[in-house]
């Protein structure tokens, strides 16, 4: 209705030259192509991806509610200056993640077995070596290779993706 009132494109007032109604009008067509793919082709052809653009449906409402317009124009606009820290932060765990893999890649995957046995020796196994922690040689321990590393071997800083992992975890302190 508000096409045929207010015109498709070519006048000032048409209906695509707001925005909130182009989000609209995308959002409807979408729906409508995806009701007709589905209803057409039984067989053959996957909507789910347009299916998941269902959950845009509820922006619908901020074209006509102008206070809402207000609130997600505002948030909006705080994303520019969000984006610019974000990438900040991530820069530097790039920064700490290239670093830990200079200095640790490797290193994180030996631990302290038991000499008889063959088991990793301790209750909370940690990495061990010969500059930091060493293994209770009285005991029976022995530090050796053959560990899955930390956190089932995914804190390490082996590649750069766990790197950046490892650094994040670092960074938020969690567990993760």
């Amino acid at each position: 209705m508000k096409i045929i009132a207010y015109g498709l494109v070519l006048h000032p007032g048409a209906y695509l030259r707001n925005t909130w109604n182009m989000l609209d009008f995308v959002i409807v067509v979408i729906g409508v192509i995806s009701t007709a793919l589905s209803n057409l082709m039984k067989e053959g052809f996957d909507v789910k991806a347009l299916r998941a653009f269902r959950v845009l449906r509820p922006l619908r409402l901020v074209s006509g509610v102008p206070s809402l317009q207000v609130v997600l124009n505002s948030i909006l606009k705080a994303m520019v200056p969000l984006l610019h820290i974000a990438l900040l932060v991530i820069f530097v765990i790039i920064i700490y993640a290239i670093i830990g893999l200079e200095l640790f890649s490797g290193k994180m995957h030996r631990t302290c077995f038991d000499n008889v046995t063959g088991q990793i020796a301790l209750e909370d196994p940690h990495p061990c070596g010969d500059a930091g922690f060493q293994c209770n040689a009285s005991a029976g321990e022995v530090c050796r290779l053959h560990w899955e590393g930390p956190n089932h071997g995914i804190i390490n800083f082996d590649n750069f993706g766990l790197a950046m992992l490892t650094v994040f975890q670092c960074v938020t302190n969690e567990g993760w």
